[in-house]
């Protein structure tokens, strides 16, 4: 039940706010935040806590006035330059000026309330951005924030309990077997290694293909060590040029991986290695060949055989489809791709695997007792 003076009321919208003195300014003036929930219980619990931390913090968060644009900006260059990898910070980058500035740019750091980042996350779905798109920007501005929290601009995360759209997988698109075949026989006329015939035999993905070098091969053991992929980024450093390609490490841990070469792929690589120039295995002028060359070249293949509009990542998939066919386990598979878990190996594919759980009902459909 609400009490005369717990400042709690129920909104128009279906949720429970309660609101607390966060600030007062020079004049005295009161600077109110709030607390949201879908019950009055939960806002209860909440606001008791919210008050006490305000409490324990000596009744005040420190004075900022700039925008969030400004204090953003700060925190990349300050924080996130030194802490993640420069493709992380060019894809942060990336996203902070195309999709978080323009929303909120302009209003004011301690203006930013849980209402404002819901309504820009509701802005974000409206545009049909993939859940997981939305996911990433919206991690963005949390850890935007916690650093305000931390520097006490401001006492709590507005980014807290923000409703983010349900997580959708979009539907995975690999080549027919006729497809597959049509490229091959187009690659096979190529003189120098194709990185098609790496992508659909091993796996990899595009800018790990790129930054392959004949090192990271053992011929002698069967196996290709996955060390480096190249990337291009956003250059912060010049105007001169606005990217530049860099060899960084792989995606993740799980990504800088030992994948086991099959006889047919070894006999191919060693092949084209007689006709290599330099030490990368795609090679180009004696050095590396970037991801958007590679990819330049593949759609002209594809145009070439009047095939439909296929990206060269769903080599990947085709591979991963084509041993799902052939009955490889999720286990083995999810390593070979170097995914950071099997539950992503398992959502990526799922329609793949339909054959797979046909072919285990029908393994036990004779022990079904007919009724006599």
């Amino acid at each position: 039940m609400v009490r005369k003076g717990e400042n709690i009321y129920k909104r128009k919208d279906g949720r429970w706010e309660g609101r607390y003195i966060k600030q007062r300014t020079p004049e005295k003036k009161i600077i109110y935040g709030s607390i949201y929930g879908k019950q009055y219980s939960e806002v209860k619990e909440k606001l008791t806590f919210v008050k006490a931390r305000y409490l324990t913090s000596n009744c005040s968060v420190a004075s900022y006035n700039e925008t969030f644009e400004e204090f953003i900006g700060n925190w990349m260059m300050t924080t996130m330059r030194y802490t993640v990898k420069p493709t992380t910070y060019s894809n942060y980058t990336r996203l902070i000026k195309r999709h978080i500035l323009p929303k909120l740019g302009d209003i004011k750091v301690q203006k930013l309330t849980q209402d404002t980042i819901q309504e820009f996350v509701y802005h974000l779905a409206e545009q049909n951005f993939a859940s997981g798109t939305i996911k990433n920007i919206f991690n963005i501005l949390k850890k935007t924030l916690n650093s305000a929290v931390k520097q006490r601009y401001l006492l709590q995360n507005p980014c807290d309990n923000i409703v983010l759209p349900k997580t959708t997988t979009k539907k995975i698109n690999a080549l027919t077997l006729e497809e597959q075949r049509k490229i091959e026989m187009l690659a096979l006329t190529e003189k120098k290694c194709s990185p098609v015939f790496l992508a659909l035999y091993s796996g990899m993905r595009i800018g790990e293909i790129s930054g392959l070098k004949w090192e990271d091969i053992d011929f002698d053991k069967n196996l290709i060590q996955v060390r480096r992929t190249i990337t291009r980024i956003t250059n912060e450093s010049t105007t001169l040029t606005k990217t530049i390609v860099i060899a960084g490490s792989p995606k993740s841990d799980h990504s800088a991986r030992i994948i086991p070469m099959a006889e047919n792929l070894r006999n191919y690589l060693l092949e084209k290695q007689k006709y290599s120039s330099g030490p990368y295995v795609i090679c180009c002028n004696g050095g590396l060949t970037e991801p958007r060359t590679i990819n330049y070249r593949f759609k002209k293949v594809v145009n070439k055989l009047e095939l439909p509009d296929i990206r060269f990542h769903s080599l990947r998939h085709t591979f991963a489809t084509r041993c799902l066919e052939q009955g490889v386990d999720i286990a083995s598979l999810s390593q070979i791709l170097g995914h950071h878990s099997i539950k992503l190996t398992l959502d990526t594919y799922a329609d793949s695997l339909l054959e797979n759980r046909i072919n285990a009902i029908t393994a036990i459909d004779h022990l079904f007792l007919k009724a006599q």
